[in-house]
């Protein structure tokens, strides 16, 4: 074939692609189109209401001292497992066994003086009995008595409180779990003036973790206790983590005059792979739709006549039978549904795309049910528009095969 004659061909061949393209797109002014379709079909439409948590163990426990002292000895340290009553750490108990010390040379003496306080009155009630002392003696011998008895009293609690005092300079595990947190180390000085510094925190149990949320007012009247909860973590990207709703609390929250209301969800964790303080992406599954019509939430997005595409009329949901299945926007027999719209590609081409009205129901941001209207299933349903204008002819005859 000669230069001549495969010049000839492929001058025809791309006129025959671009008088394809024409009849496809029409014109070729910047109004006609080339409309992108997706088709409604069957499927489960979960409605989600989103937020966002923090993991913490079920049960975490601070442990503190309750003494002051300097940290003589560690016995546990991140990460360790531990047992109810476990050493954990020892203060320097120098000051508080001199302490007890004390107390009770000063319980022996008080002791003693009791003692002979009850010798000495003995005898002073001979001799009254007698008649060799008054009255007055008797009561006094009785004060002094007394006074030693109280005395005693009053040096046993001391030195219960310097043993107690002691006790306290040994820190023990209070539950099982693992220690998560440790504050101090070896020679640090722990000052528990007004409160009890924290020098441990354990948690019982990370098997069981709670996700604690902040759900907005708008959104709490559809959360439910039961509730099935999906989750993910920027740890694990790819992984869907599940939940369920097991408290909402009504203790409001005000933040930037927002209102939100916190909702505990209880995880498991058995492979341990969540932590204490993870910040979670949280998606509280309020409603779920299995087995419906459903068309792309894409497609009630697409307006033709902000393209300056006219449509050629609608196709409405029939009212009575859709206020039987919508919601409806008022009360009494003549209250409003809300509707949406979606179209269907023009009938022929070059013409304008048509418009057909449903009643929605749930919505997963994917996807929108369709509770009630005339979209059949398998329906072709446009979700958005390509101009033809600036396009090659390869780009157009592509299109006119897998889209319009």
């Amino acid at each position: 074939m000669s230069k001549r004659v495969r010049i000839v061909v492929t001058v025809a061949a791309v006129a025959a692609l671009a008088a394809a393209a024409w009849a496809v797109f029409g014109r070729g002014d910047a109004k006609q189109s080339a409309f992108l379709t997706a088709f409604a079909d069957r499927g489960t439409v979960v409605q989600s209401v989103a937020t966002t948590g923090t993991l913490t163990a079920v049960t975490t426990v601070k442990v503190g001292s309750q003494v002051s002292g300097i940290i003589a000895t560690l016995h546990s340290d991140f990460n360790r497992k531990v047992q109810k009553g476990q050493l954990l750490a020892t203060l320097d108990p120098t000051p508080f066994e001199a302490t007890v010390n004390e107390n009770r040379a000063q319980l022996d003496r008080a002791r003693i003086a009791a003692l002979d306080g009850e010798i000495k009155l003995k005898r002073q009630k001979a001799m009254f009995e007698a008649k060799l002392i008054s009255e007055d003696e008797l009561q006094s011998a009785k004060a002094v008595h007394d006074q030693a008895a109280a005395q005693v009293t009053q040096l046993e609690a001391t030195l219960k409180k310097a043993e107690t005092n002691l006790q306290y300079s040994v820190i023990r595990a209070p539950i099982d779990g693992v220690v998560v947190s440790r504050d101090y180390d070896v020679g640090q000085t722990v000052a528990a003036s007004f409160q009890a510094p924290t020098l441990f925190t354990i948690a019982e149990d990370l098997t069981r973790m709670q996700l604690t949320c902040q759900v907005d007012e708008a959104d709490i009247g559809q959360v439910k206790e039961g509730q099935t909860v999906r989750f993910s973590v920027d740890a694990y990207p790819e992984r869907d983590f599940l939940g369920k709703v097991s408290q909402i609390r009504l203790s409001p929250q005000v933040t930037n005059n927002v209102v939100t209301y916190p909702v505990i969800v209880e995880v498991g964790n058995a492979d341990l792979k969540l932590l204490p303080g993870m910040t979670a992406d949280v998606r509280v599954q309020v409603a779920q739709a299995d087995n419906a019509l459903r068309v792309p939430a894409s497609a009630l997005r697409f307006r033709p006549e902000l393209l300056g595409i006219n449509g050629q009329g609608s196709r409405q949901a029939a009212p009575e039978r859709a206020a039987a299945a919508g919601p409806r926007t008022g009360d009494g027999p003549h209250a409003a549904v809300r509707t949406a719209r979606v179209y269907l590609p023009p009938a022929r081409p070059g013409g304008a795309p048509v418009a057909v009205d449903f009643v929605p129901g749930l919505t997963d941001g994917q996807f929108v049910e369709v509770r009630q209207g005339e979209l059949a299933d398998g329906a072709r349903i446009v979700v958005g528009v390509a101009t033809a204008q600036g396009q090659d002819i390869g780009g157009l005859a592509g299109m006119a095969r897998g889209r319009h």
